[in-house]
Order: structure tokens, then sequence, then C-alpha cells
């Protein structure tokens, strides 16, 4: 078996990272990847990085690191870098592109002098951020919470590897979301940022659906894109309207969006 080899992002893997692997499936997907890649392109300035894993000519995974002061995904603090998102393709698992990547995002934390590296990770029987594996490359355990009863992830857990002695465990998130009624107007609150594929696609559909409703229904934005914006509400992703929450795990469908405020505008 070939060996993995990891690359930073360029023109010949923007796509595949920019689409989260989802290759040509849809035009809707690729208008997403379009400014996902903006978005990353223009943070690299402040020490984004995207690492990519490939194994015999293809590609097969990547990952993120962001410096924690902008990563919109959280957690709060400082001088770490956050891998929010790591991914390989199922078919692929076991053949040693995670762990790569781990070792290559090290590497570049280390070059990038923070005094470490930090990841939220989930106890769950899914794909998405598994808290074992990050505690099997050698990440440790900085705080753990329970998740409330029936939501998509278990148990959740801030995970780090340090090189100075002297940082500071991040924070989690805590939302701060209050609800202001505007008098006979439905009112939706939008969470997003552009990172997330699952955010930035149903942001795009919230924005659509909202608009077919006229001047009965106002959309208030919030990006965690925006530090200070992240910083506030503390929720980078999240779909409210008149004050109660609707999401589905995956990005909101149209016909859900379009129900859930016609149903409000029923009930007066």
């Amino acid at each position: 078996m070939s060996a993995v080899q990891i690359r930073d992002m360029d023109v010949t893997t923007e796509y595949f990272v920019g689409t989260c692997s989802h290759v040509s499936e849809s035009d809707e997907i690729d208008a997403c990847a379009k400014r996902r890649i903006t978005w990353l392109k223009n943070v690299y300035e402040k020490g984004l990085r995207v690492k990519v894993a490939i194994l015999d000519d293809k590609q097969v995974g990547f990952l993120y690191v962001i410096p924690i002061e902008v990563c919109p995904w959280g957690p709060l603090g400082r001088d770490l870098l956050v891998i929010p998102c790591l991914f390989v393709l199922n078919k692929e698992k076991s053949k040693g592109a995670g762990s790569s990547l781990i070792v290559e995002a090290e590497k570049e934390a280390r070059r990038q002098g923070k005094r470490g590296i930090v990841t939220i990770g989930y106890y769950h029987d899914f794909w998405f951020m598994p808290a074992p594996f990050f505690e099997r490359v050698g990440f440790s355990v900085a705080k753990r919470r329970k998740t409330n009863p029936g939501e998509l992830f278990g148990d959740v857990a801030v995970l780090w590897k340090i090189f100075d002695s002297s940082a500071e465990v991040p924070r989690f998130l805590k939302p701060n979301y209050q609800f202001r009624a505007i008098t006979g107007k439905v009112v939706v609150d939008l969470f997003w940022n552009v990172f997330c594929q699952t955010s930035n696609i149903e942001a795009q559909r919230v924005r659509q659906v909202v608009a077919e409703f006229g001047e009965s229904v106002v959309l208030n934005e919030y990006s965690s894109d925006d530090p200070i914006v992240l910083s506030r509400y503390q929720m980078p992703r999240g779909i409210f309207i008149n004050g109660k929450e609707i999401g589905w795990g995956y990005e909101a469908p149209k016909d859900g969006i379009r129900k859930a405020i016609s149903q409000v505008l029923r009930n007066g």
C-alpha cells in the first residue's frame, strides 16, 4: 500500500475541499464551494491552513487548522490552533490518512508559534469529529460535558495537545440568544457561517424562502465569521422563527423552512 502524502490545499485540491468531497453532486454544492474557497483564501493571511491527504494520487481527506481567535466554530481562547473539522473518505479510513493529517496540523501549530492545538470532539456513533480518535492520536481531554437528551451528538469534549504549560484551557461556547419580537411580523433569526458547508447552504435556503413571504417576515442574520459576533452570541449555526429553533441536523430543507414560517403566520 502506498504511503499517505499530506499537502497544503492548492488549485488542484481546492474543489475537493470546497465541496467537502461532494464533487459534482449539485449546482448548490458547487456554488457553496466557491464561497467557501474564497473565505478560506481570505483567512489564509490570518493563519488558516488546509491540509489535504493524498493516497495513490487520489484526494482522500482534509483537515483545517485555524487560529482560535478567528475560528467561526469555536471554542473560545487564545494562542492555540483549532481543528474545526477533519474528514477522511469512509472507504479510505484505517489507512493512516487521519493520523497523518494530525501530525501535519501539529507541525503547523508549532510553525506558527502557538501554545498548542485544540479541537471539539464528540462521543457518539457518527463520523463527525469522534473524540476517541483524537485521544488515540495523543490528545487529552481538557473539559467534557453532557449534551441534552435527544440531541444529535453525545457527550462533547475540548481535547488538546499543548506545547507550553502556560496554555489556557479554551472555553466551550455558551449560546446567548434572546428573541426580540417585532409587532405584526414573523422574525427569523439566522446564525450561520461561511466555513461550514451545512450552515452555508442552509443560510442561502433561508434567505430564498424568507424572500417568498415579502414584508410579513423579517430576517436577521448573525455571522460567526465575525469574531465579535461569535463572542457575543456564541452560536455558529441556528435558525429561530419567532424565538423557536428549527433544525434537521443536515441542511435545513426549503420545504421545512417554508412550513415552519407558514405555521407561525397562520397562528398569528
